[in-house]
């Protein structure tokens, strides 16, 4: 898939390769691009996950360099994906910006210069007829990941997108065994009860994940017996967070942190390293394009990672690389104005020491005008539990810390609160900091022109909506 990103951002550069480059493509290194569907940092081996273990993740780390700050830029399928493919902050792209929007296609398109393909969830969900496409921007679909190398000529490098259906929700009944995940080892995020149905959940959650671990390590043992390992690329992530109450749609760590490792043997020569710059998911596509000796086109915003891939250092390695930037606009259709779908349109700043979110529509709901729907986070039984707590005396404050209103600013301390629950925007000893990564925030958002920077916001809310309440039926199944 990132190949594909690779042509698709030559024809926006107006920089199609000549034939000579072409010529010497067999020269290049593959790319498997493998991402999960809703899977938060910090659930996986290398990163400290002990109930379950993720070997695939965990190998690709230790052969590679792993990324713990590695965010999105919207944590929402289909802007998180189209930021994604561009190399563009979401908010640059219009109806690509929002869940169930369309991807319009002057921001990307894939000449067929590179052998590219995909399985299952591609870009979306959302309407890519109504962006003046014929294709999902991933790639053509296969069946699988044998079908597309069968399909790829000899000695030509690929492209290849693994879009996992795991671990989004339904989750299936009787998949996970009792036992199979031992409950007392997980750690239960302080924004949620602790309580054995929350446990279970999880459990339900992890076992997904476990299952997406496995398949990519199905498709690295593929390239291996092909002799093709070496010389390919593989990136292991996902889209946005955990599928729970005050994650996954959120600009907390739980929705917008995401696991990244990235094995690259030609290029990265001191492997199990731990780079913890500030990264975020736009900076794909201009890293490939490095590699592949091509400038990027000015219409992107993310930087290129090769020089933290290439380095031999650990640790913070590009001092400019100190913060993220996250937002997002509408998720689904459920909070209605006027008989219109609307969003809760926020955006943030992370830093080392604090999480910044200017909340743009404080007077709307942040899940939806009834939490008890699927509204922006999908149904489960964490919360159906934290939906039933909201006039509980001692277990509110976790409907609240859902579901209730929030004031225009939230800052938290992650040295003294890393689970991000005490907002101290209001508080005097924090007031210079808040002023500060107000006007950074602000900033960014001019520079990315912004529509919520020059007052012009709310068009997100003026785009088609080309969805329902559940998902269709064509939406890929899971593996067994």
């Amino acid at each position: 898939m990132i190949r594909c990103w690779l042509a698709a951002l030559l024809l926006l550069s107006g920089t199609l390769l000549p034939v000579a480059a072409a010529a010497q493509s067999d020269t290049r290194p593959n790319i498997l691009f493998c991402i999960a569907d809703d899977a938060s940092w910090a659930h996986f081996g290398a990163n400290g996950e002990k109930a379950i273990q993720t070997p695939t993740f965990d190998r690709v780390a230790r052969e590679g360099v792993r990324f713990p700050n590695a965010f999105c830029s919207s944590p929402s399928c289909t802007p998180s994906g189209a930021a994604v493919l561009t190399g563009q902050a979401f908010s640059r792209l219009e109806e690509g910006g929002n869940l169930w929007g369309t991807f319009t296609a002057r921001f990307a398109d894939y000449p067929h210069l590179l052998e590219v393909g995909m399985t299952r969830k591609g870009w979306g969900p959302g309407s890519i007829e109504a962006g003046g496409r014929t294709r999902n921007p991933a790639g053509p679909t296969f069946k699988n990941f044998d079908a597309f190398l069968a399909d790829v000529p000899a000695n030509k490098p690929f492209c290849f997108w693994f879009g996992s259906l795991d671990p989004h929700r339904p989750y299936e009944e009787n998949a996970r065994r009792p036992g199979d995940i031992d409950l007392a080892k997980i750690v239960v995020p302080p924004h949620l009860p602790d309580t054995p149905e929350v446990r279970a959940d999880i459990a339900d959650y992890l076992w997904e994940i476990r299952r997406f671990d496995r398949e990519v390590g199905d498709l690295l043992a593929l390239l291996q017996k092909n002799g093709q390992l070496d010389n390919t690329i593989v990136v292991i992530t996902s889209d946005n967070g955990m599928p729970f109450p005050r994650a996954k749609t959120n600009l907390y760590d739980w929705g917008a942190r995401l696991p990244l490792t990235v094995r690259w043997p030609a290029k990265i020569k001191t492997p199990g390293r731990v780079v913890t710059d500030f990264v975020s998911f736009t900076d794909f596509a201009p890293t490939f394009l490095e590699a592949a000796g091509v400038k990027s086109p000015k219409e992107m915003t993310g930087r290129s990672l090769l020089s933290l891939l290439t380095s031999e250092k650990s640790g913070r390695i590009d001092k400019s690389r100190d913060r993220a930037y996250t937002g997002r606009e509408r998720h689904d259709n459920f909070r209605r104005e006027n008989g219109q779908p609307v969003g809760y349109p926020m955006r943030a700043v992370r830093t080392e020491q604090y999480l910044y979110i200017r909340n743009f529509r404080p007077e709307r709901l942040p899940a939806g005008d009834d939490p008890g729907q699927n509204q922006d986070n999908d149904r489960g039984p964490t919360k159906s539990l934290v939906v039933g707590l909201k006039n509980d005396a001692t277990r509110g404050r976790f409907y609240q810390l859902a579901y209730g209103r929030r004031p225009s600013e939230e800052l938290y301390d992650l040295r003294a609160d890393p689970g991000q629950i005490v907002n101290v925007a209001d508080r005097a000893e924090h007031a210079a900091a808040k002023k500060r990564l107000a006007a950074d925030l602000h900033a960014w958002m001019k520079q990315m022109g912004d529509p919520r920077a020059t007052g012009r916001g709310d068009v997100f809310d003026t785009y088609p909506y080309y969805g329902g309440p559940k998902k269709p039926a064509a939406t890929p199944e899971k593996a067994p």
